[in-house]
């Protein structure tokens, strides 16, 4: 699938939209659109209010995906689409991040 195809599901809350969104989260680190989706996607209610477990979200997990990949596109991206989060959930996020600002995480994945 394409990185459309892949975001029309996730925006569709098809059943495997997590694992939808997993698959273009790969795609961060070496492609820019999928970055650009990550992002835009992390700002859906839908992946705010959908669990992975205890508090992580799958919005959560678009924005940790954006951060880990650790290109300039991404990370910028990761840092619009935090601040889109009310700031209750950015200083949840933060604290699962362990640090004190989104420009400090340097998540790893994998």
């Amino acid at each position: 699938m394409d990185n459309a195809e892949l975001a029309r599901m996730i925006e569709a809350e098809h059943p495997y939209r997590g694992k939808a969104l997993f698959e273009l989260s790969d795609r961060v680190p070496h492609d820019d659109d999928a970055a650009t989706k990550v992002a835009m996607l992390s700002r859906l209610t839908s992946l705010r209010q959908a669990r992975l477990f205890d508090r992580v979200s799958l919005a959560w997990s678009a924005i940790i995906a954006l951060l880990a990949a650790e290109t300039p596109h991404a990370r910028a991206s990761a840092y619009e689409a935090f601040a889109t989060l009310d700031p209750e959930e950015q200083r949840d996020l933060l604290d699962y991040l362990e640090v004190t600002a989104i420009e400090e995480a340097h998540p790893r994945i994998g």
